[in-house]
């Protein structure tokens, strides 16, 4: 009897497998994210609400105040990544946690505009070093072959706890008691000790930085260097466009879409964001089994083609303005977005924490962060521009052009850059055969 070597049928791994495999470190992670997103969950929703309605600054100040968190953090990404990459993804964590807390607190307290306005600018400081801190002490803790199923399982309990978060602040406030608003502000900066204190105590043995052998580290390289490295300025390219047609327009132009276009009630709105939210919870487990092993920029083309039929869906609200038909489309076109969001959270941070080696893995992240924040501050200006000037159709046709660009960016440029392993293709292992 001879035995030969041959390709073994590829196993879909299970949940099972998965938390099995998965370091006591990354298990610990994961443990918090539900209630930290639970205390976000509490005020998302109601931030114009509060500043507007409780508060009573102007609104067009209002509108100032909640764009300072993404141009702030735009502006400190960088630093961000690179102190990352220079003190470690702990302790940089530990302070943009730290920053939200106290951001907050304030923010609870805010009965002046420039109170509100130092408050937002501590979350966008936060929120700007915390994406590559994150995704730099993930890659720390977490094998290689883990990362993409952990991405996808930790998008998915983040998206839990908004929707359980939104639920319960919108039991709690109330227009009329300060009190109420004060509650979910104090909520959300408590939300953020349970990770501080994993930080603190069971996870203080991780640096979140590389060890360098015989104590010497590489010479580091400036953002312009790591740009010039191979595949990273198509992947930033593409983070940036994805970014652009996707949550960007989710955030702001969808909803004004529909507002002025489509005639949608706020309730009709806020059935749209909840049905994005289940898909997400519902789908995401299952995704994540079906795309392993399978090349990632073929995923990322998959999902453009979604997102662009979600701003078919949008479009045609315009057919049928103020009517039930309107308000099913818009939630047809969070929850088809959903399952978009499912195929590319996996997916990008994969790439990227993957192509990165350990001492410049915090400004990859970096980059990836600000190019996501670029569209986000660049995204709704046009978006309000174009549907506030009666040109719908040309903010639609826009998008769905867009995504189908994410789509050939993907598959015709970034691909051919890309080792099959980065890629996301497993090697078939070898078992004997009589």
């Amino acid at each position: 009897m001879s035995t030969t070597t041959g390709p073994a049928s590829p196993t879909r791994p299970t949940l099972m497998s998965f938390w099995h495999d998965l370091p006591r470190e990354g298990k610990l992670l994961l443990s918090v994210v539900v209630f930290e997103f639970i205390g976000t969950g509490l005020v998302l929703p109601f931030h114009v609400v509060y500043l507007h309605e409780v508060r009573g600054f102007a609104l067009s100040d209002v509108g100032l105040l909640l764009g300072l968190p993404p141009l702030v953090g735009l502006f400190v990404v960088g630093p961000g990544g690179s102190a990352t990459d220079r003190l470690g993804a702990r302790r940089i964590l530990m302070g943009a946690l730290a920053l939200q807390v106290v951001s907050n607190t304030l923010l609870a307290f805010s009965s002046a505009e420039w109170l509100a306005a130092s408050a937002l600018l501590l979350s966008g400081v936060a929120f700007g070093v915390s994406w590559p801190g994150f995704q730099t002490l993930i890659a720390t803790v977490v094998p290689t072959q883990l990362r993409q199923r952990y991405f996808g399982v930790n998008f998915t309990l983040l998206n839990l706890g908004i929707g359980i978060g939104g639920i319960v602040g919108g039991v709690l406030v109330d227009v009329d008691r300060l009190v109420t608003f004060q509650a979910i502000y104090l909520g959300d900066a408590a939300s953020y000790f349970p990770a501080l204190l994993l930080m603190l105590v069971p996870l203080r043995h991780v640096a979140g930085r590389p060890v360098h052998e015989g104590g010497v580290a590489p010479t580091p390289l400036s953002y312009r260097e790591v740009a010039r490295r191979p595949a990273v300025a198509s992947l930033m390219v593409l983070s940036f466009v994805s970014s652009y047609v996707g949550y960007s327009q989710l955030n702001a132009g969808m909803p004004a879409y529909a507002r002025a276009v489509g005639e949608v009630s706020t309730e009709g709105l806020g059935l749209a964001f909840a049905a994005n939210t289940l898909v997400i919870v519902v789908l995401q487990l299952i995704v994540l089994q079906r795309i392993e092993g399978r090349r990632r920029t073929r995923i990322i083309a998959v999902m453009s083609v979604v997102w662009a039929f979600s701003w078919v869906l949008l479009g045609a609200t315009g057919l049928v303005s103020g009517t039930w038909g309107a308000t099913l489309l818009i939630a047809g076109c969070a929850s088809v977005f959903a399952f978009g969001e499912t195929l590319l959270q996996p997916t990008i941070p994969a790439l990227v924490n993957e192509l990165a080696p350990d001492h410049l893995r915090g400004r990859y992240n970096a980059l990836s962060s600000g190019s996501f924040q670029l569209a986000a501050v660049i995204a709704p200006p046009i978006a309000g521009l174009l549907v506030g000037h009666g040109l719908g159709s040309v903010y639609i046709g826009s998008l769905v052009v867009g995504c189908l660009l994410c789509g050939v960016l993907a598959v015709a440029r970034l691909e051919p850059q890309l080792t099959p392993e980065v890629n996301g293709l497993r090697q078939p292992e070898l078992v004997p055969a009589s």
